[in-house]
C-alpha cells in the first residue's frame, strides 16, 4: 500500500533496519508476552526518536512520528502501544528541557543518555482506564530530606520488564505554599519499585503492561522537574501538549493493525474491487485524518485547538477502525480466519484504542462546549 509504503520508508529512515527485523519473526512471536520486540527497537535506536538532535536523538516532527508509529502498528501492535508510551513521554521531557524549566545538570545528564544509550521511559499516568484523565496524578510523594518518597501503583504500565526511567505526574507544594504538578525522575532500578504481573490477555502482550508499585521509592530533589517560580503552571500547560502526542501516536499505533488487515485484502484481491476500494478509501480517511492533524501540530497548531483536533481524529478514527475490521476480515473468508491465526489477533488488537483515555463520555460534554463555542477542558 502506497500509503504504508511511505510510512514504513520513514521508519527505516530513523530506524534502520527495525522493520526487517520486526518482521523476521513470526506475528504471534512478536506479540507474546516473552517477545524480543523492545529489545529489537531499542538496539534500533527506537528510543530516540522524539530526543532532539543536541540530546543525540532524531528529532522528528508530528507528521514523522506518526507515520514511525503506523509502521511499528503494522508490524507489531504491542511494540507499537509501548513505543507510544515511551515518545510522548520524551516529547513532554524534552520540551521541559528545552522551553520550559532548565534542566539542572544532573537532569541534563540523564536526558542526554537517553537516546545513545537506548533508556527506555515509562509513563506513571492514566494508561488503561477508559474515564480517567491521563494528567491526574497517580504517586503520591511525601516531603523527606533531600527530596521525596513516593507511593503508589500503575497498572498497567506499558514498558514495565524494559524501562529504563518511570516518570509520574506529582502533586508538590512550591516555595509560596502552593500546589502545582511537578515530575520525578525514577529510576526503574530504585529500591521500593517492583513489578507484578497484571496483563492477561494475549493481546498486546509484548508491551509489557502490567503493575508497577511504588513503596517508600526515594527521588532526589535534582530528578524533581518543576515549573519555574514565576510561573508554575507552565508545566500544567505543557502536559496538555503531551495529551496531544499521546492521543496522535496511539491512534497511529492502532491504524497500523488495521494497515496490515487492509493489505492482506488487497494483495489477495479478496472481494471485488469495489469492495477492495471501499475499504482502501475508510484506512486512507482515517490515516488522512490523523496525518492532517500531525501536520497542523508540526505547522503551529497549539492550546486548545491542538486538543480538540486530536480528539476529534482519535474518535474518528475509533469508529472507523471497527468498520475496517469488520469488513477486512469478512473479505478475508471464513478459511483464511481459521487457518491463519494472525487474522484474529490482529482484528482484536484494533479494539483496545477505546479502552485509552481520554473515553468518549467523559469527552463528550466538553468537545460538544469547544464545537458551541466555548473553552475545552480537558
Amino acid at each position: 500500500m502506497r500509503s504504508l509504503d511511505i510510512a514504513r520508508e520513514v521508519c527505516e529512515r530513523h530506524h534502520p533496519g527495525l522493520v526487517k527485523a520486526l518482521e523476521e519473526l513470526p506475528l504471534l512471536d512478536r506479540e507474546a508476552a516473552d517477545s524480543p520486540v523492545l529489545d529489537i527497537f531499542r538496539t534500533h535506536g527506537g528510543a530516540g526518536l522524539l530526543v532532539p538532535s543536541a540530546y543525540g536523538g532524531v528529532g522528528a516532527d508530528a507528521l514523522e512520528a506518526v507515520r514511525v508509529t503506523r509502521a511499528l502498528g503494522a508490524s507489531s501492535p504491542s511494540l507499537a502501544a509501548a513505543a507510544t508510551m515511551h515518545n510522548f513521554t520524551a516529547a513532554m521531557l524534552f520540551a521541559l528541557a528545552d522551553r520550559v524549566v532548565p534542566p539542572t545538570a544532573e537532569q541534563k545528564e540523564l536526558l542526554s543518555r537517553v537516546a545513545p544509550e537506548g533508556m527506555l521511559l515509562a509513563s506513571g499516568w492514566a494508561e488503561g482506564r477508559t474515564q480517567q484523565d491521563i494528567l491526574n496524578p497517580s504517586v503520591t510523594a511525601t516531603q523527606v530530606d533531600d527530596g521525596f518518597l513516593l507511593n503508589g501503583s500503575k497498572k498497567p504500565c506499558s514498558l514495565s520488564r524494559s524501562m529504563s526511567i518511570l516518570t509520574a505526574s506529582v502533586t508538590l507544594p512550591n516555595e509560596h505554599g502552593q500546589s502545582s504538578l511537578a515530575v520525578p525522575l525514577i529510576m526503574a532500578d530504585s529500591p521500593g519499585i517492583s513489578v507484578h504481573t497484571f496483563w492477561d490477555s494475549p493481546v498486546l502482550a509484548g508491551s509489557q503492561s502490567h503493575e508497577v508499585r511504588l513503596k517508600n521509592v526515594h527521588v532526589p530533589e535534582h530528578l524533581i522537574i518543576r515549573g519555574t517560580p514565576d510561573d508554575p503552571s507552565r508545566l500544567d500547560d505543557l502536559q496538555e501538549a503531551t495529551f496531544v502526542w499521546f492521543e496522535l501516536l496511539i491512534t497511529s499505533a492502532y491504524v497500523g493493525a488495521a494497515s496490515t488487515l487492509t493489505e492482506l485484502v488487497i494483495k489477495r484481491e479478496r472481494g471485488a474491487v469495489t469492495d477492495r476500494a471501499a475499504l482502501g478509501i475508510q484506512l486512507e480517511a482515517a490515516v488522512g485524518l490523523t496525518e492532517g492533524v500531525a501536520r497542523a501540530i508540526r505547522d503551529g497548531l497549539s492550546g486548545e485547538e491542538a486538543v480538540a483536533a486530536a480528539l476529534t481524529a482519535r474518535f474518528a478514527v475509533q469508529k472507523a477502525l471497527s468498520a475496517i475490521n469488520d469488513q477486512a476480515v469478512e473479505l478475508l473468508g471464513g478459511i483464511a480466519f481459521i487457518k491463519s491465526p494472525e487474522i484474529a489477533y490482529l482484528s482484536s488488537a484494533l479494539h483496545p484504542l477505546a479502552f485509552h483515555p481520554p473515553g468518549r463520555t467523559s469527552s463528550s460534554p466538553h468537545l460538544v462546549e469547544y464545537f458551541n463555542g466555548g473553552p475545552l477542558q480537558i
